[in-house]
């Protein structure tokens, strides 16, 4: 339940202890910071803090004070199944806040549910954005509960939101309102007068602003007389001073075409994707009416996969890419100066991320990083030229040695050099240092996804308990191209768990990793290409540990049947030999190793029926297999005492079949 916050911000207490159990509790422990936020001003922070299970509080803190100043909470949620996802400053005084939940519809669909709620600084006048004009009863299930798309609306506290309206019916009265679709309105965060900007479209799937209170784009997504979406999104945009919708461009599932992301005002432009050689890069096009496109970075091995944008009217600042590393190419001189100052001045943090500003950018909001630091807020003043640190994402972790991470690669099977990240035990200098360890090939989820360098919890744990992890970019990953990606990691499985396995084999090969010691660890897709290993190739790992794992193919399709995306997520999937090959729960009698999987009860990504499909095919055939259910816990299973119990059972689970 949602209300007013009267807890302290408190930090973990921690155990002195090495053990496993004390590592799992701090390494399992959530980050101490979810989402953090400037007032326009620049004065006061709000940031998004956990707290017990998957609650959450949003504390204030007034920047403005010398010394040390502490946090007051606002606004609390247990997580039950309100959760606050983020929350940003509508004005000086005025905060708005995301919050979902979990629900399910006639106790079978497991649907998310969001809301947007404002709230006073100081605590006080909390309300709930709703969408409600009518009296009467709606037709279906409202879902979504808006999002903001500008926050510089022309009236202080008020904002931009594209919010959805659900037809209603009536009995003798004309009291229902008959609006269906997405539309814009203007909000009035403290009152919640409303005016409507944007008519609601049936098929309108997206709206953009330019920032300064004018809608400039429109994308509609066209449904099928059954209502599931088409694999088409029809991008539409305004000259400047007219509400005159004209093509602006045409995009299929596959991402081809011009994507639009982003308009500045000033410059008149759309920023956005398309494809170059098979590559995703950063154009900005013109809205005159002319339809000139300008290249504004592309790069000839990776992606480009991000535009940075800053300040209260989401300025586009560069774009992101990664490379063995997250980069970024700035388009604003003066800010790529400033990042390199930083970087300089934090030379062992040197992931710089910006995340706010005041109005004016007097003021920016940081947060840096590393693969041995988890992160930590800064506040720069351009006046001043100061720089202070505010708060550290994972303070549980202070005086654990964590594990440095190197960017490797190594050969597939067809000879195909594989990019991926080795973790060493942190008293290991590096790989030569390597002999004959424990091991741990981690595979990440997705498909459509792929790992960075970096802090990572999982990894680090496994590493900090005396395991050799590798994080392979396998065939089938996301950030590499269209030759790379090919159709995706289901329907081109074999490449890809023949990618991950030669992982493995190249540890061993190496001499780094213990035949007899060597696991895999895989989440969702990462969980499914774990049990696929053990189809293919019974003998190369000795472990098996899957955390919400895809174990049918088929059934993932049909868990989205009653959904607009059915077919979108059909096609995805793919038809053909592959569905019966590629799903391990229909090879249970290959498993000659023990299994260990985890998965919560409400997760809509990937159901839990899977899990215990799984674990009863194993069973049945014999095969050892152990499944962890956590009640009430979604796909990330975002909650402390989860993870760290699945990190203290699955170190004991390996530590007994690998023979340690």
């Amino acid at each position: 339940m949602i209300g007013a916050a009267f807890l302290g911000c408190a930090s973990p207490s921690l155990a002195s202890a090495n053990d496993a159990d004390t590592m799992a509790t701090r390494f399992g422990a959530r980050q101490s910071v979810v989402d953090a936020s400037l007032s326009p001003d620049g004065r006061m922070l709000a940031f998004v803090q956990p707290m017990a299970g998957q609650g959450a509080a949003v504390y204030i803190t007034d920047l403005s004070k010398e010394g040390t100043v502490g946090a007051t909470p606002v606004l609390v949620a247990e997580g039950k199944p309100d959760r606050i996802e983020s929350c940003k400053w509508a004005s000086n005084s005025r905060l708005l806040c995301n919050v979902y939940g979990i629900s399910q519809l006639d106790n079978t669909e497991i649907v998310y549910v969001t809301r947007i709620v404002a709230v006073d600084a100081d605590g006080k006048n909390l309300i709930m954005l709703r969408n409600k004009r009518g009296s009467g009863t709606a037709l279906g299930y409202s879902l979504f509960g808006g999002e903001v798309i500008d926050w510089t609306a022309a009236e202080d506290g008020h904002v931009l939101m594209m919010r959805e309206y659900v037809p209603e019916t009536t009995t003798g009265t004309r009291l229902g309102q008959t609006d269906e679709g997405i539309g814009v309105d203007d909000v009035d965060t403290r009152t919640l007068r409303t005016i409507q900007r944007e008519q609601p479209k049936r098929d309108a799937s997206d709206y953009i602003s330019d920032g300064t209170g004018t809608v400039r784009i429109l994308a509609m997504r066209p449904r099928t007389v059954d209502g599931y979406s088409k694999n088409v999104t029809h991008y539409s945009f305004r000259k400047k001073g007219s509400r005159n919708w004209e093509p602006l461009s045409v995009v299929d599932d596959g991402g081809n075409g011009f994507i639009p992301y982003a308009v500045d005002s000033t410059l008149d432009v759309a920023y956005g994707f398309k494809r170059v050689d098979g590559r995703l890069a950063a154009f900005s096009m013109k809205l005159d009416g002319s339809g000139t496109q300008t290249l504004l970075f592309a790069h000839p091995q990776v992606d480009i996969d991000g535009f940075v944008r800053i300040g209260r009217n989401r300025r586009v600042i560069g774009v992101s890419y990664a490379t063995d590393r997250r980069e970024v190419f700035y388009i604003d001189e003066k800010l790529a100066k400033l990042a390199a100052a930083l970087s300089k001045a934090l030379p062992k943090l040197p992931l710089v991320r910006f995340i706010d500003s005041s109005q004016d950018e007097s003021r920016l909001l940081l947060w840096v990083g590393s693969d041995v630091d988890p992160g930590r807020y800064y506040l720069f003043d351009k006046a001043g030229n100061r720089l202070e640190e505010l708060i550290s994402d994972r303070p549980q972790l202070a005086g654990v040695a964590l594990s440095t991470v190197r960017a490797v690669s190594y050969p597939a099977t067809d000879g195909t050099m594989i990019p991926g990240y080795l973790t060493l035990p942190p008293q290991i200098a590096d790989a030569a240092a390597a002999k004959r360890l424990p091991a741990i090939v981690l595979p990440h989820g997705g498909p459509g996804a792929r790992d960075e360098w970096g802090f990572d919890w999982l990894s680090q744990f496994y590493a900090n308990q005396g395991y050799v992890v590798l994080q392979p970019n396998f065939r089938g990953s996301s950030g590499y191209g269209d030759q790379w990606f090919q159709k995706n990691g289901f329907q081109n499985w074999r490449t890809a768990v023949a990618d991950i396995d030669a992982g493995g084999r190249w540890l061993v090969a190496q001499g780094i990793a213990d035949p007899a010691r060597l696991a895999i660890v895989g989440w969702s897709y990462g969980g499914h290409a774990a049990l696929q290993s053990a189809v293919v190739d019974p003998g190369l790992f000795k472990a098996v540990v899957a955390i919400a794992p895809v174990t049918d193919l088929d059934r993932l399709k049909e868990q989205w049947r009653n959904w607009s995306n059915y077919q979108n997520v059909s096609a995805f999937v793919g038809n053909g030999q592959h569905i019966e090959e590629g799903s391990p729960a229909r090879h249970a009698k290959a498993f000659a190793v023990p299994v260990m999987m985890f998965h919560g009860t409400v997760d809509r990504n990937v159901a839990v029926g899977h899990a215990r499909l799984m674990d009863a095919r194993l069973k049945k055939e014999g095969a050892s297999s152990t499944l962890v259910i956590y009640d009430g816990l979604d796909h990330y299973l975002d909650d402390s005492n989860a993870r760290v119990d699945m990190l203290k059972k699955s170190h004991a689970f390996l530590k007994t079949a690998l023979g340690q």
